[in-house]
């Protein structure tokens, strides 16, 4: 069988649906958070690291109007988070930008606060295919199976809710996957190329320049649209706002503390999918309510 019919007959068959756990949506008060016998897809796993607020924490705490600095800045975003869920309605919340550990650790944060699951696009599709290796060369064999792939991975998260989806740059390529972020929220979070290249590497680190440039090639290709967005999270702007000279002194929970107030002021329009009535294939496997 080629390679692309092979993934075809996985990504098409119900990938998110297998590999959810039983989900409860807005008819329930919250979602359960994971055991870590789930799949590593859906973990609500936070990547951020606890540590003592940062020197730029002062100054969040008056732009947001939450005393960070004298208490744990997890329970500072989980405050928040609680503030913006009856907004939020269950709409889901997609991530666009230039793939990096910074949009990652967020995106597990924000799940994780809201208590909502946590996906990445491009991780969905690299299962459906068996692997990176594989992913790649349905890239190379048949680039049109992929971006069709793309679009039906992105169609069946787009059609539940309670999701914090980090999207890949496929989904702002095309009509068609950025009428599908219409169903929830999108946020572009803005990272300066030479940061997002380095990956976890400290920040003096230089960024390989033939990853730097690969990178510079995507997000030029998806400038446009990024700029669709909802709303835009800028690190450089974040930092700048809270004097911080240093942009690696910017912590995932001040990053969440932004996104939170950027949802406030766009949620509160939000619902569910309107596809995601009773008779939706996806609610055959909720437990009933």
């Amino acid at each position: 069988m080629e390679i692309s019919a092979a993934f075809a007959s996985l990504t098409f068959s119900g990938l998110v649906p297998r590999l959810l756990p039983p989900l409860f949506y807005p008819q329930a008060r919250s979602a359960p958070l994971l055991s870590s016998s789930s799949s590593s897809s859906v973990k609500l796993i936070s990547s951020h690291r606890r540590i003592a607020p940062s020197p730029c924490l002062a100054d969040q705490s008056a732009s947001t109007g939450v005393n960070v600095v004298d208490s744990d800045p997890i329970d500072a975003v989980k405050r928040k988070a609680m503030d913006i869920s009856p907004q939020l309605k269950g709409a889901s919340i997609f991530l666009v930008g230039v793939n990096n550990h910074i949009k990652t650790n967020l995106g597990k944060l924000l799940a994780e606060s809201l208590r909502y699951y946590y996906f990445d696009s491009d991780n969905l599709i690299a299962e459906a295919a068996g692997g990176n290796v594989s992913v790649q060369a349905l890239k190379e064999a048949d680039e049109k199976a992929f971006k069709e792939s793309e679009t039906e991975v992105l169609k069946q998260l787009s059609s539940m809710g309670r999701l914090v989806v980090c999207a890949g740059d496929g989904a702002v390529q095309s009509l068609t996957n950025l009428a599908l972020l219409r169903h929830g929220i999108s946020i572009w979070i803005a990272v300066p190329l030479e940061i997002a290249a380095k990956g976890d590497a400290p920040f003096s680190s230089e960024p390989s320049p033939e990853l730097y440039d690969a990178i510079k090639a995507s997000y030029e290709k998806s400038r446009k649209g990024y700029d669709t967005a909802d709303a835009v999270i800028s690190l450089e702007r974040i930092a700048t706002k809270l004097g911080c000279e240093d942009l690696d002194t910017i912590t995932s929970e001040e990053l969440a503390l932004e996104a939170n107030a950027k949802i406030r002021g766009k949620g509160t329009n939000l619902s569910l999918p309107l596809s995601l009535s009773l008779s939706h294939p996806f609610l055959q496997i909720l437990p009933r309510l």
